[in-house]
């Protein structure tokens, strides 16, 4: 199946709306040719969650303190990628933020990067092993065909070379929900399972990753709100187990919005 469904199509789209170069910052103007996927791919779960290595991608832009940043300046977007360790710490990383707010992540990693809230899970048997390392993207990236092309065939070798058998995918931006849908769909026609997060509905639907749990979250903190645990363990848990459940690609809403405004009328937040 293809990933970006008719790419040439595509890429005429965006190279009329490259002409008009309405992109002010980090706004893609009211032009912008969003990525429409009509089919999605999917895999089966084929094991419970507590019996799989579970991988995790993400994509506001994190990387190694002392290291290469992104660079923001590409005007289609960088598109790579890099591979970190999971025994970081907020003080290991900084972050290249297109389109979203950092404050979030500044505050809390795991309001983006929820390394904390998944070795939890693993601790206690939701999940059957966190991968060694995650993978972080740049996610801000308006040339979809080129990312596409360019580096999701080296991603899913890497996501393959660590035998991942499930991967949650955490956009940051509206345009990231774009992004890593497209990663979704790259690493589940490759075998492997996939739920990604979202906070923006309509980018997800447009673009079809097969599976997707939606909760009216806040973009930079789709992993669940700053320093606030027990928020993003209900985010994560309620989405992680729909995996195994969903026999057919879709978008499922979470009910963790009406728990929090029960936590927060009692007070407890």
């Amino acid at each position: 199946m293809e990933i970006l469904e008719n790419a040439e199509e595509w890429r005429d789209r965006y190279a009329r709306w490259k002409q008009i170069n309405e992109m002010r910052g980090d706004e893609l103007g009211e032009h912008y040719p969003w990525v429409e996927n009509r089919r999605a791919p999917f895999r089966p779960a084929r094991r419970a969650l507590p019996m799989l290595n579970l991988a995790l991608v993400t994509s506001a832009g994190a990387y190694l303190d002392g290291t290469e940043a992104f660079d923001a300046s590409i005007f289609g977007g960088d598109t790579s990628f890099r591979e970190i360790p999971v025994e970081v710490t907020q003080d290991d990383l900084k972050w290249t933020a297109r389109g979203y707010d950092p404050k979030s992540v500044q505050e809390d990693m795991n309001a983006q990067v929820p390394i904390a809230r998944l070795k939890e899970f693993e601790g206690n048997g939701i999940i059957g092993q966190l991968n060694p390392v995650f993978w972080s993207l740049c996610g801000f990236i308006p040339n979809a065909a080129r990312f596409v092309s360019t580096t999701l065939p080296q991603l899913v070798e890497r996501v393959h070379r660590y035998e991942v058998q499930a991967a949650l995918l955490v956009p940051a931006s509206r345009l990231c929900h774009q992004t890593m849908s497209l990663v979704a769909r790259a690493i589940e026609s490759s075998g492997v399972p996939t739920m990604t997060l979202a906070v923006d509905r309509e980018a997800v639907v447009r673009a079809r990753p097969p599976r997707a749990a939606y909760y009216p979250g806040e973009l930079g903190c789709v992993a669940g709100k700053p320093d606030w645990p027990q928020y993003q363990r209900r985010v994560l848990d309620e989405a992680l187990r729909l995996v195994e459940p969903i026999d057919q690609p879709s978008v499922r809403n979470l009910v963790v919005a009406l728990e929090t405004e029960v936590e927060v009328e009692r007070g407890e937040k």
